[in-house]
């Protein structure tokens, strides 16, 4: 069980201030394809424009500009399927510390290539046969490290919740808003941001039908771990919410709902063709979700955070091509 303390908004508004300057300010984007296809106005939250291409960007740099100069020195130990883990290299090289990042296999090649590019020392693993977070424990306790996790970290949850404070700056009070969901990092920290600007706004998490363990822990109130999951959508091939996440997102969230890799790739070819920008099959959970529901959101102001953009572009090039 995690002794850190959970949270809360104000944390989310310390950590957009420590961040400004820092992270990009990504762009809310609209579509009039997506608004005719819904008889709705809909605003998507375009962290696939974020630095190293997601929003996880936010809450590595949030977390690390928390160091003292002791754990400046010594560096940071990650664990991440991609995104936290460019994320966290990226954020430790512009601070001026080393980092270690714990990273599958089979992780995009891309997203090792980047997290390399940045400075982080790549320690691979088997995701089905080895325990990840075991391996940066024992990292972090043999060289002195400090290590951040990809979601349950206090700063982390309040660094991801500051894109969800930028789109309600932007676009103002929200009748619905989709989030994509992996470990929960995201989903609780706009979760925090959602209830203290837009409170009366309905907040759905999303994450892959072949890894529904959050919607699974949401609907019998505890934690539910499954295998890693098989899925395109890398990002949240998570096996269990973490112990910060969870109470935020039982608390703060409407409903957990489900997408299929088909209708991943079916959004990426609708972001690309119609929006002109690219986003990893992650990134286009919550507009799955949304389409899904589209009947049901007719006349209403939608809010969809896409959470990133890093594919490798042969794996693009084929989902499209199917």
């Amino acid at each position: 069980m995690s002794t850190l303390q959970p949270p809360t908004y104000a944390d989310v508004a310390a950590a957009a201030d420590r961040i400004a300057g820092i992270a990009n300010r990504t762009p809310v984007l609209t579509s009039r394809t997506a608004n005719e296809l819904f008889g709705a106005e809909l605003y998507f939250k375009c962290e696939n424009l974020q630095r190293m291409g997601a929003f996880k960007f936010r809450g590595a740099c949030n977390a690390l500009a928390r160091f003292t100069p002791e754990q400046r020195r010594a560096g940071v130990v990650a664990f991440s399927s991609g995104n936290h883990a460019q994320a966290i290299a990226l954020a430790a090289k512009l601070l001026g510390m080393p980092a270690t990042i714990v990273m599958p296999q089979d992780a995009p090649a891309a997203k090792v290539a980047a997290t390399k590019g940045y400075g982080g020392n790549v320690v691979t693993y088997d995701r089905y046969t080895e325990d990840r977070e075991q391996i940066g424990r024992e990292l972090a306790e043999k060289h002195g490290l400090t290590l951040i996790p990809p979601y349950d970290h206090p700063d982390v949850i309040a660094g991801q919740g500051t894109a969800a404070k930028e789109l309600f700056e932007e676009a103002g009070p929200l009748d619905a808003f989709f989030v994509c969901l992996g470990g929960g990092g995201l989903l609780a920290g706009s979760a925090l941001a959602t209830r203290a600007l837009s409170p009366d706004t309905t907040l759905y998490g999303v994450e892959p039908e072949a890894g529904n363990d959050g919607q699974q822990s949401f609907r019998s109130g505890a934690i539910v771990h499954i295998d890693t999951p098989k899925t395109i959508a890398d990002g949240a091939q998570t096996q269990h919410l973490g112990q910060l996440t969870f109470p935020i997102i039982r608390r703060d969230v409407d409903d957990i709902l489900t997408a299929s890799d088909d209708e991943l790739v079916d959004c990426m070819r609708f972001f690309a063709e119609r929006m002109k920008i690219v986003v990893e099959p992650t990134g286009c959970l919550g507009f799955a979700a949304a389409r899904r529901m589209k009947d049901q959101l007719k006349g209403k102001k939608v809010g969809i955070l896409v959470s990133g953009g890093n594919v490798d572009l042969a794996a693009f090039a084929a989902y499209l091509a199917r």
